[in-house]
């Protein structure tokens, strides 16, 4: 649309492409696949549940952005992102729910990507010019993590109902 009407060229437009992104996205869809298939999933699905039942959907999906949290500390958001949607989905049907909040809270969670530089490229570009250390990253981004996940356990599912 913007190039229609000439707000960006297309050279623009092409340049501002990350190709690492799309590449780390395409790489790690096949990974998500196989763990759909193999049964990984199935897997998971089933300990999370055992270990959360009897528990109020918040605090499902508390669990579920906490493990998203944890997980993108280590890999990349997106990478993230893209292995943990298939068991919220998987959590939102047996739990008889719609998915949108539980992929929702994947998102935000895998985005709220404060907690280590190797987490998100921002924090890794920004790592050396500003002589942060590791644990620079971790004290600044747990306080921002658990805040971010309290206000999103109980705005999401207003904004997209169970």
């Amino acid at each position: 649309m913007l190039g229609k009407f000439r707000c960006v060229d297309m050279k623009s437009a092409y340049d501002s492409i990350h190709m690492p992104s799309i590449v780390l996205i395409v790489g790690m869809m096949p990974f998500s696949i196989a763990l759909q298939k193999t049964g990984g999933v199935d897997l998971t699905v089933r300990l999370l549940l055992d270990a959360m039942q009897g528990l109020d959907v918040h605090f499902v999906l508390i669990v579920l952005f906490v493990v998203t949290a944890i997980i993108s500390a280590f890999i990349s958001n997106t990478a993230t992102a893209i292995l943990v949607m298939p068991i919220a989905i998987a959590i939102a049907n047996q739990l008889g729910y719609s998915p949108a909040p539980f992929v929702m809270t994947v998102a935000v969670s895998a985005s709220a990507a404060f907690m280590t530089p190797v987490s998100s490229p921002v924090n890794t570009m920004v790592l050396a010019p500003a002589g942060y250390k590791f644990i620079d990253f971790v004290k600044v981004g747990v306080p921002f993590t658990v805040l971010v996940m309290l206000v999103s356990v109980f705005v999401i599912p207003m904004l997209f109902p169970l």
